[in-house]
């Protein structure tokens, strides 16, 4: 029998490993199989472009995956049950060719699973959140906020609440693409306190040319339909409210007994294999990696990079019974559109603490839609440097994985 590879989620971490191990592993060996929900790939950096009204190509999974033999399952994971070694997925189309004649509903077995189910917007409780704002962490949700600032008129309010990265270039994206807009941003600090001195100069320079007005030190502890609250009792007019303050991970995993941390996210070790199942892998947001620093990964697309080439080449390796290679796990900045034609690119040392230098402007933002565009043509072409000889499987199941520490 073929080994069984499952990967849930077909985003940055789940379709470029899903592209990798066909790249790699010999299709006479084992069957890949990607599930996800919907039939596009999703280049989240970019839903608040597609959010103001910007028009975004999307990419077919069918047609990404055409020709890899990574089959594809159009359907939502319900569950993971690790004991049985399966899947439950529900959806309207169980074979991934999108004609609707498949049977969704179901369970997948598999041998090894890559968990890559990503994250979604965190409400952290806030009473309003869930009923009267929105947010850009999802196709859907991105779509729900076009309409409504579509039908937003001149002089309309937009409050995006949030100074992590995808809040500030959600505020600054929206205020360059809609100048009719009043735009604001709600900071718990001070806005882009992590910065270097003269990059947050630059930061609080594009603001203030794009017009948006900060509320710095501004705990919102409630959302209604036309405001939001402060915990100081001050109102801030808001005919939008953007959520934008954190990521949380879906419950599946907790669920499902494997070993989570407190956020939900799966514990992984070094090679990003789960600490309690040996057989479950995770990349991406919902893994629980520790960096090189010692610290935890923070949920981003450079994490998505690093845990999915972990885990794809350790994978690799115990199936092939040979050595896991170790992946660096070390930031080495942070990069913050600011519009269409201003960026920041930060440096960090190893204790991620900005560095004095950084890159501004045009070149910079230059340089973001170049990593864009890179992430975006990988995921569209994943058999790209194929290796004329594919990996075998190592030939006597018990040996898979002796090596490096199975």
């Amino acid at each position: 029998m073929k080994h069984r590879i499952v990967v849930l989620g077909a985003g940055y971490a789940g379709a470029f490993a899903a592209g990798n191990l066909a790249r790699r592993l010999s299709p006479a060996d084992t069957v890949i199989t990607v599930v996800n929900a919907v039939p596009d790939f999703v280049e989240r950096m970019r839903l608040h472009q597609l959010a103001i009204g910007q028009d975004l190509a999307f990419r077919k999974l069918a047609d990404v995956f055409a020709g890899t033999g990574v089959r594809l399952r159009l359907a939502r994971v319900t569950g993971v049950d690790p004991g049985r070694r399966t899947v439950g997925v529900t959806g309207e189309d169980g074979d991934g060719d999108g004609d609707g004649d498949g049977d969704g509903d179901g369970e997948l077995a598999y041998d090894t699973l890559l968990y890559a189910l990503g994250s979604s917007v965190a409400h952290h409780g806030v009473p309003g959140v869930a009923e009267y704002a929105f947010d850009v962490t999802g196709l859907s949700s991105a779509l729900r906020l076009r309409e409504r600032l579509a039908g937003l008129g001149e002089g309309g309010t937009v409050l995006v609440v949030g100074e992590g990265l995808t809040g500030i270039e959600t505020a600054t994206e929206f205020a360059e693409s809609r100048p009719d807009l009043s735009v604001a941003l709600a900071a718990r600090g001070q806005l882009g306190a992590w910065l270097s001195a003269k990059a947050r100069r630059h930061l609080h320079q594009a603001f203030d040319r794009l017009g948006i007005t900060v509320h710095e030190h501004t705990s919102i502890e409630a959302v209604e339909p036309t405001r939001a609250i402060a915990a100081d009792a001050t109102t801030i007019p808001a005919d939008v409210t953007v959520w934008s303050a954190g990521f949380a991970v879906h419950s599946i995993a907790a669920a499902s007994g494997l070993e989570v941390a407190e956020t939900g996210q799966i514990v992984v070790d070094r090679t990003m294999r789960s600490v309690s199942h040996p057989d479950v892998y995770a990349a991406g947001d919902c893994a629980y990696a520790i960096g090189e620093n010692g610290r935890p990964l923070p949920m981003s697309c450079a994490s998505a990079g690093f845990t999915n080439m972990q885990a794809t080449a350790a994978i690799v390796a115990r199936l092939t019974d040979s050595e896991v290679p170790t992946i660096g796990l070390k930031y080495h900045g942070n990069h913050i559109s600011l519009g269409r034609r201003d960026a920041i690119f930060q440096m960090v040392d190893g204790d991620v603490r900005s560095k004095s230098w950084y890159l501004g402007g045009r070149t910079a933002a230059r340089l973001k839609s170049g990593v864009l565009k890179g992430a975006g043509w990988g995921i569209a072409h994943p058999t790209f440097g194929m290796p004329k000889r594919k990996r075998r499987l190592a030939t006597a199941p018990d040996r898979v994985g002796v090596r490096a520490g199975a």
